[in-house]
């Protein structure tokens, strides 16, 4: 270009006028050479290493701290929840149920404080008993052996204290008496558990009554809420229902189990009691009627 724009431009083919006219129009063509080639090259550069398009700007009605509120709260509406559930609870099952479920716990727990104290060994049975009242025995010391056997509050004393005191109307008698204080002390012990008993039985019926007071009050919603009852009026018998039966699991299935954990051992201890008494008590098979006094 610029070797065509030189010969255009040669003084020996033009002549002085034509040769002035060449050169205003090749300065010209020059110049704009030069002001065009910049601008290409700043539109190539743009295109090839140009800032991206700008990101999508945020909606103006979300705040830009948004992200971090709702990351908060999650674990507030969690340990809320956490914290709601025991009056969620309470509001299901009302205040009668509460309290009707609250006593039964409360009167469980100490039935069964009080029957494990009374199944224990040395309420019982207790060895050091067995060994001073043959101890007693051997050395003849009846009447020690009586007071001893008489102040022990356990069930073995009072079967040998028993036993002792009809020793003058014979064996048989002794055996009779020992009998009767054993059978009244296992009927004490058996009412006592057979309270424990009711409350596991009792609880599923209360729970199960929950359910269908729950169910009825559900269906009234329905009935007379029309075609769209609300969903939180459905959900509060629901609740009561799901509850009731709940508590009243939780409480009896615990009740029975410990209930024929205590009645087996209360059982193995009276026999216990039953041949250990039997055993000291033999060395007077012979005694007859108007033999040895207690």
């Amino acid at each position: 270009m610029f070797a065509a724009c030189g010969s255009l431009l040669h003084p020996a083919r033009l002549s002085t006028p034509s040769m002035h006219t060449f050169r205003s129009v090749g300065l010209v063509i020059l110049a704009s050479l030069f002001l065009v080639t910049p601008a290409l090259a700043q539109d190539d550069a743009a295109a090839e290493f140009g800032d991206p398009e700008p990101a999508a700007a945020a909606p103006a009605d979300v705040p830009a701290d948004a992200g971090a509120d709702n990351a908060g709260a999650e674990p507030t509406a969690k340990k809320s929840s956490d914290q709601n559930l025991l009056a969620w609870t309470i509001e299901a099952l009302g205040l009668t149920y509460s309290f009707v479920f609250l006593v039964l716990s409360i009167t469980l727990v100490s039935l069964f404080v009080m029957n494990v104290l009374a199944a224990r060994r040395d309420t019982l049975c207790p060895h050091e008993l067995v060994e001073g009242f043959e101890e007693k025995l051997n050395e003849k010391q009846f009447q020690e052996a009586y007071d001893m056997a008489k102040a022990d509050e356990s069930v073995l004393g009072q079967v040998l204290s028993a036993g002792l005191a009809r020793l003058s109307r014979g064996y048989n008698k002794a055996l009779e008496g020992m009998q009767e204080v054993g059978e009244e002390e296992s009927m004490k012990l058996e009412h006592r558990l057979s309270y424990m008993a009711l409350i596991g039985n009792l609880s599923p019926m209360i729970g199960l009554f929950g359910t269908v007071h729950g169910m009825i009050e559900s269906f009234q919603v329905i009935a007379l809420g029309g075609a769209s009852p609300k969903p939180a009026d459905l959900a509060a018998g629901i609740s009561t229902a799901l509850f009731t039966t709940l508590i009243g699991l939780a409480i009896a299935i615990p009740a029975i189990a410990a209930y024929n954990v205590l009645r087996n051992r209360v059982s193995r201890m009276l026999l216990e009691i039953g041949v250990t008494s039997e055993n000291l008590m033999s060395r007077f098979e012979d005694v007859t009627p108007q033999g040895t006094k207690a």
